[in-house]
């Protein structure tokens, strides 16, 4: 498959050469629920871990989960309903295995958080309180503070990391590249620290495994219910190592992002999934409601169906967004059970229990990243992948409502009890052959998320990914100093490249991607795109399902 015409990628990122270095068993990027819960089982196999961030423990995009986790915890509901609402809501593309994982594990992993300290609401008779989400059959997602749940997941799992003195945490930290031994096994990465003393600047950690855990990539586009954090490191790291990354084309944008003009673009409040769930309606300019009839979930189709749905009304009307009717739900249940929202959107002058709420889909979370086995292995010995920025199969071509803060706490488990099992000794790294880094100017990002929205967002075709693809060339031939933002902005254009190549090469509509041009699902298709980079040249292959 011809990707000749995309533009080359760095092999590493331009960087001074490391001024200080240090040594930990296990090495977790990233400080959301998918690298805490890491640490954590790490730390219960007996192994020191180091956690790094690149802000602050809390700024990744856990803690604007609104929802909750999707987990069988009714007598009544079972671990194959729930498998086979995963399974329709990926359309084809879930590896079966990794989806029984999924929901036959969650229940457990769920109650060790309890234990650990997370508090969800419950009804009045001391059970969790459980409700429904999109794509859902069943009631089978727990929240907390109402609409809070996912800063009630980082608040327990963050304290739990701060109770234990031998994980050390290093905050204000962007990892660079991965380092590898001489047999091309992980054993630790290079980052820059913007702190104080011995360790500001390039440094190096070695260790004797990696876990990435460093969240989605959200920002190569305008509008997203992301943080400005979310650059897509971890995928963009991994390429560079020369790992494999699969189904980067699968973005899902989230039906229902806040509009107003008083909220920061960069990063769209989101109108929780569960608020639909309850009971609103999502209707157009003159009130109707317009997901009745297409679907029989009607406005509680997964999310990919959603999405189109909306955005189909904002290509008839010429609007910017369509409306969310929580009105008749009333003042006092919508306070109590949808605090965070009702605040934020008050806060930008508009009263959910009084007026409708302009929403429109923005990019919310990435199905595809580095790809892995069921243990969190990526195709590099001792490099594991855990929550959105790996692959694990779960959520094929487009995930349903809340299993991405169980896939966390599922797979995390695994990867601790992988690592725990055959851990080998600390390897020096081999001499980098991998040739100059570079990085482009700061400025790209903003022209990038642009040219992603308008040609590789809710709706693409060949001429508009193809547009897409010749103005990420035209950006990728642009060089810069290294520094932070640097960084992160060569890390956008990396994977968005293999994104816009995916997106390309897959030629039908699934799931999140929606090809114009091509607007139905083909067997042909039923597979996965798979992409390495070497020699700075991306390679593309499909790979059937079985």
């Amino acid at each position: 498959m011809d990707v000749a015409d995309l533009p080359e990628l760095p092999r590493r990122l331009a960087a001074a050469e490391p001024g200080w270095n240090e040594t930990t068993d296990v090495l977790v990027v990233g400080s959301g629920v998918a690298g805490l819960t890491a640490a954590l089982h790490l730390r219960e196999q007996g192994l020191h871990v180091t956690v790094v961030t690149k802000v602050n423990i809390d700024d990744g995009s856990t803690r604007w989960a609104q929802g909750g986790i999707a987990a069988v915890l009714d007598p009544l509901d079972t671990p194959a309903a729930h498998a086979n609402d995963t399974e329709i809501a990926g359309v084809g593309l879930c590896d079966p295995e990794a989806v029984r994982v999924l929901v036959e594990e969650g229940p457990a992993r769920v109650r060790e958080l309890i234990r650990l300290g997370a508090s969800f609401d419950r009804n009045s008779d001391g059970s969790l309180m459980l409700t429904r989400e999109g794509g859902h059959r069943a009631d089978r997602i727990i929240h907390a503070g109402g609409d809070a749940t996912g800063a009630e997941v980082q608040r327990a799992l963050h304290e739990a990391v701060h109770r234990d003195p031998w994980i050390r945490l290093v905050e204000h930290a962007l990892v660079l590249d991965l380092l590898r031994a001489p047999d091309g096994r992980a054993c630790g990465i290079t980052l820059h620290v913007l702190g104080e003393g011995s360790e500001d600047g390039v440094g190096a950690i070695l260790a004797r495994a990696v876990v990435l855990a460093t969240g989605g990539m959200g920002q190569i586009y305008a509008s997203t219910t992301n943080p400005s954090v979310s650059t897509g490191d971890g995928v963009a790291l991994a390429l560079r190592a020369g790992a494999v990354v699969t189904d980067v084309e699968f973005v899902q944008f989230h039906p229902t992002s806040f509009v107003t003009s008083t909220v920061n673009s960069v990063q769209r409040p989101l109108i929780s999934e569960a608020l639909r769930g309850e009971g609103a309606h999502l209707v157009d300019e003159t009130g109707k409601r317009f997901m009745v009839g297409q679907h029989e979930l009607a406005e509680l189709a997964p999310r990919d169906v959603v999405a189109k749905g909306i955005h189909r009304v904002l290509r008839a009307t010429g609007a910017d967004h369509v409306y969310l009717d929580a009105r008749h739900l009333g003042r006092e249940f919508l306070e109590q059970r949808f605090p965070t929202i009702v605040a934020s959107t008050r806060a930008a002058g508009v009263d959910p229990a009084t007026e409708l709420i302009p929403v429109a889909p923005a990019a919310h979370y990435a199905s595809g990243g580095v790809r892995t086995d069921l243990q969190g292995r990526t195709s590099i010995p001792g490099l594991y992948a855990c929550g959105e920025v790996a692959c694990t199969g779960v959520h094929g071509a487009n995930r349903l409502a809340s299993n991405s803060l169980l896939e966390g706490l599922v797979f995390a488990k695994r990867i601790a009890d992988d690592i725990a099992r055959e851990l080998p000794p600390q390897a020096e790294p081999a001499p980098d052959t991998a040739g100059p880094g570079w990085v482009v100017p700061p400025d790209v990002r903003a022209e990038l998320q642009r040219s992603m929205t308008r040609g590789a967002g809710v709706l693409r075709s060949a001429d508009s990914l193809d547009a897409t693809a010749k103005e990420l060339a035209r950006l990728a031939e642009q060089r810069d100093t290294p520094r932070n933002a640097a960084w992160e902005a060569t890390n956008l254009l990396t994977v968005a490249t293999v994104l816009v190549a995916a997106a390309r090469t897959r030629r039908e509509t699934r799931g999140c991607h929606w090809r114009e041009d091509f607007p139905v699902a083909e067997d042909e298709w039923r597979g996965h795109l798979l992409h390495t980079l070497d020699r700075a040249r991306l390679h593309q292959s499909f790979e059937e399902m079985a």
